[in-house]
C-alpha cells in the first residue's frame, strides 16, 4: 500500500507493517525565528520563546522533536499492549531532554499508567522496536544539506 500527502510523502507499507519510501515536512521562514510547517497534511507554527526573540507563537523545533518522541513511545506502547489484549486507557508518556549546548546530551522517556509496573515494563521492549523515532534516535542516520 502506498500513501501521498500534500507534502510529497510517499510511504509504502509492507505486510508486516514495516514501512518504505520518504516522509517529507516543509517549513516557511516568516521572520525572525518563527517558521510555518505543514507535516502529514497539518500546519502548525514554529517560534521561539520571545525571552530568547521569537514570538512565542508556537512550539519551539526542541519541542516538536520531544513531542515526537514521547507520543511515538507512547503509540507503540498502546500497539504492544493490544497485541497482548488488552488496553491502557490512561497511559502517559513524558519525553525529557538535557541541553548541552546546541544539542541534548540525554533523553528521557517516563511512563506512568495504572498497570502494575512488572507489566508495563514487559512492553517496554516490544514498543522500542516499534517506535521509530526513539529508533531513529537509536541509529541516527547521516544528515545531508542539499540545494533543492
Amino acid at each position: 500500500m502506498t500513501t501521498r500527502t500534500s507534502t510529497g510523502t510517499r510511504i509504502t507499507t509492507t505486510d508486516a507493517g514495516e514501512r518504505g519510501g520518504t516522509n517529507t515536512a516543509r517549513a516557511l521562514w516568516t521572520g525572525g525565528w518563527r517558521c510555518e510547517v505543514e507535516a502529514g497534511g497539518f500546519s502548525l507554527v514554529v517560534d521561539e520563546p520571545a525571552e530568547v526573540g521569537g514570538t512565542g507563537s508556537g512550539p519551539m523545533p526542541t519541542d516538536l522533536l520531544l513531542a515526537s518522541l514521547a507520543s511515538c513511545f507512547a503509540l507503540a506502547l498502546a500497539w504492544a499492549a493490544r497485541q497482548r489484549g488488552f488496553e491502557l486507557p490512561d497511559l502517559e508518556v513524558s519525553a525529557t531532554g538535557t541541553y548541552q549546548g546546541t544539542k541534548f546530551s540525554s533523553l528521557l522517556l517516563t511512563v506512568e499508567s495504572s498497570l502494575p509496573g512488572v507489566e508495563l515494563t514487559a512492553l517496554f521492549e516490544p514498543a522500542s522496536r516499534a517506535c521509530y523515532v526513539s529508533n531513529t534516535f537509536a541509529h541516527m542516520p547521516t544528515v545531508k544539506v542539499e540545494l533543492a
